[in-house]
């Protein structure tokens, strides 16, 4: 494997390069480097390889023709990747996928970033290495070039050890213990000791799901699992997001097609079909809210014929849904009742196909772990101003860039409840 870096901090790299496994492969030929500064290029005698951005604002810009230089000089580039934090994120998949190039060219951006026509000059790739900014590419170009490495055979010393990584099967790696087994009365798992290789391989491959379920839920539903991991998940107590979720089916006030405030009806569908979305995903409640006595009868009629009728026998799931389901007067009545529950009154969150919405998805996982939270979903045509209004904030719509955004209720309450959670439910 063989990388430039091109970089006006070439320095940057020769301590890392020259230190543990990476210096090791660069001794015996595994990997090579070139380091490549933009500022031999440049054309004035300041070495110039920036200058003010077009429009104003603060910050610099590099400069074209000495980076569009730097890269006509590798007499084999190979890949070239740009780093900068509005790239395709690096992950093990792209590590092996990089790891089967012969060269690679890593573009280390400085100021501001690179003056975008940079790629209509040179075929290249933009590569983050994470949502966060640095002030050059030079550590994510060190990230890349050691996952990219250590895929390379012989590398690790052992043709197994990069298969047992965090990432490697899609989930975090299991803990590992060495001796002593008694640390100052801190044992190592009994199993450890056991001799039992099947029993430790089934053992770390539960830490590993355990670990994964806690910190990168959204990593379980991107990895293929068997069936044992499952029913390992399915058995396993953990603390879940979803049990601080509420929806709040309203059906008023919502506006009509012609944008008045209204009640509509209640659909067995809706109720049906998100109580089984609030049941899948251990949410704390789910409420239909309706002002019409009418249509709080049906919804008891309804829920009672799952409960305590003939329902119950018929469909044991189907009851379990329908336990989550909740009938209130207004969103007054809801809130009192989860703040009764919690301790506490949830913030109030609203959907809308209307408008950008003032709260990510990420934001509000981040929330449930904190304090619960009432979701409201509008039926009709949507969820009237004043309730919009009196909310502490609005997710934005399912399809912000579609011309088309209608969705049924529980459609977008399926999708709204995935987005939010996934795998972490």
């Amino acid at each position: 494997m063989n990388y430039h870096l091109i970089s006006i901090f070439p320095e940057f790299f020769q301590g890392p390069l020259s230190c543990g496994l990476m210096g090791r492969a660069v001794d015996r030929g595994l990997i090579s480097y070139s380091l490549i500064n933009p500022r031999d290029f440049a054309r004035d005698k300041h070495r110039s390889v920036d200058d003010r951005p077009y429009g104003g604002g603060p910050g610099m810009v590099m400069s074209l023709d000495p980076l569009i230089q730097a890269v006509e000089s590798i007499p084999d580039p190979g890949r070239v990747l740009v780093l900068s934090p509005g790239g395709r994120l690096f992950d093990q998949t792209m590590a092996r996928e990089l790891a089967a190039e012969e060269d690679l060219t890593l573009v280390c951006g400085r100021y501001e970033g690179i003056d975008a026509r940079f790629q209509q000059f040179v075929p290249s790739e933009t590569v983050s290495i994470g949502d966060f900014v640095l002030n050059g590419g030079e550590s994510g170009a060190l990230c890349l070039m050691e996952a990219i490495s250590r895929l390379q055979p012989s590398f690790m010393g052992s043709a197994d050890s990069p298969l047992e990584e965090s990432f490697s099967s899609g989930l975090f790696d299991h803990p590992h213990y060495t001796r002593p087994a008694d640390y100052k009365g801190t044992m190592v798992p009994e199993v450890l000791l056991s001799g039992d290789h099947r029993k430790i391989s089934r053992w770390r491959r539960e830490q590993a799901l355990l670990a994964t379920a806690a910190f990168r839920p959204d990593l379980l539903a991107e990895t293929l699992l068997g069936p044992e991991d499952y029913s390992f998940l399915q058995r396993t107590s953990r603390t879940k997001a979803g049990r601080n979720l509420y929806l709040g089916l309203v059906h008023y006030p919502v506006l009509d097609k012609r944008n008045k405030t209204t009640a509509v009806s209640l659909t067995n569908m809706d109720i049906h079909d998100i109580a089984r979305v609030s049941c899948s995903y251990g949410l704390g409640g789910f409420y239909v809210i309706t002002p019409l006595q009418d249509q709080q009868e049906l919804a008891r009629t309804l829920v009672k014929h799952w409960r305590e009728g003939a329902g119950k026998k018929a469909n044991p799931d189907r009851v379990r849904a329908m336990e989550s389901v909740e009938i209130a007067a207004d969103l007054r009545e809801s809130l009192t009742r989860i703040e009764d529950r919690c301790g506490r009154p949830p913030k109030l969150v609203a959907t809308s196909a209307r408008g950008q919405g003032s709260m990510t998805w990420k934001d509000l996982r981040t929330v449930l772990y904190k304090e619960p939270v009432f979701l409201l979903l509008g039926t009709g045509y949507g969820l009237a101003p004043e309730v919009i209004q009196g909310v502490n904030e609005v997710l934005p719509p399912l399809r912000a860039g579609s011309p088309y955004n209608h969705l049924s209720v529980r459609t977008a309450a399926a999708v709204t409840v995935d987005r939010i959670l996934g795998e972490g439910g």
